[in-house]
């Protein structure tokens, strides 16, 4: 059971990333512009007609299409990336290089969701309608209406230039981590905070608890043995929206505090039209998001054997 299951997921994980390799290699193909115009532009060289076709016969751009992505899916697979266009450095050697700034900001920020988004749900939930689930509500309504690059901007304005308590720009320490974790969290924090709320709320109310009070059972030991696990359900089904959130987030986070991460590269990347790195980043990034919601539904699992008992029917 447990291999036919692995193997069930697997088999997802590749036709996922073939299919996501084949619309990052149409639409990166399909682009107006020439990337071999483009590189030699970069390098302030004249971009005469047999230097621009010199070019494209030695990166391969002038054979069709099929070609093309087939002889890069053959290299895909030997963990080929191939070189930048803009470097000519190995692909896979730049995203090693930047892989542990993007997961070091991802787990932050996971971890700041967490603990904000159950602390302010449970608060909100026990004083219910009263100063602090009212200040709870507010703050979580604001925070999803800011869109993160505006945030970002303005955390770096106030504690970076203003106060000077951070660094405004990533230089590898933990300080210059702060700001882009609470850029990427405070949303979804927001968000995680109010669905715990309501599910809290929801579940205060059913009988079994109502009879674990009757029993004299305290309220930390009925939140500890009777609501905090089936909350949690509804929570744990949105970190997969978390995940998504978190990796095309990186994207505009790193950009704007110059942390060298995944989503800097791949941006950096797309100006440039370096369709190696491009293709490369793009997936990484969806190998990540896809194990990613396979863990997520080993953990829903846990928190309900139901849905692993039907499973196994």
């Amino acid at each position: 059971m447990v291999e036919k299951t692995v193997m069930k997921h697997a088999a997802k994980l590749v036709l996922i990333l073939f299919g996501v390799s084949l619309m990052t290699f149409l639409i990166m193909s399909l682009m107006p512009g020439d990337p071999a115009e483009m590189m030699l532009a970069g390098q302030h060289e004249s971009p005469s007609p047999e230097k621009i076709a010199a070019l494209r016969q030695e990166l391969g751009l002038d054979q069709p299409l099929p070609i093309r992505y087939l002889k890069w899916l053959q290299h895909i697979l030997m963990l080929d990336f191939g070189n930048s266009y803009r470097t000519g450095d190995p692909v896979i050697g730049e995203i090693l290089n930047r892989l542990p700034t993007t997961v070091t900001l991802s787990f932050g920020t996971l971890i700041f969701v967490i603990i904000s988004s159950v602390t302010g749900g449970i608060l909100s939930a026990i004083f219910q309608n009263k100063l602090p689930d009212k200040f709870h509500r507010i703050w979580t309504i604001l925070m999803i209406s800011v869109p993160d690059y505006w945030l970002g901007l303005i955390l770096m304005l106030i504690f970076a230039l203003k106060l000077r308590w951070v660094p405004v720009m990533g230089n590898g320490s933990m300080a210059s981590y702060l700001l882009p974790i609470l850029t990427l969290g405070l949303s979804v924090s927001a968000v995680e905070g109010r669905v715990f709320r309501a599910s809290i709320i929801e579940i205060l109310t059913c009988d079994y608890v109502r009879f674990a009070y009757s029993k004299g059972l305290s309220l930390f030991k009925v939140f500890v043995r009777h609501v905090l696990k089936p909350a949690l359900l509804p929570m744990v089904t949105m970190w997969g929206v978390l995940v998504g959130h978190l990796l095309g987030g990186a994207v505009i986070v790193e950009s704007v505090f110059s942390l060298p991460g995944l989503g800097k590269l791949a941006a950096d990347a797309v100006l440039s039209r370096d369709m190696p790195m491009i293709q490369g980043t793009v997936l990484i990034m969806t190998a990540m998001f896809v194990i990613a919601s396979q863990v997520i539904e080993v953990i829903y699992r846990v928190l309900d054997p139901k849905i692993a008992a039907v499973n196994r029917l």
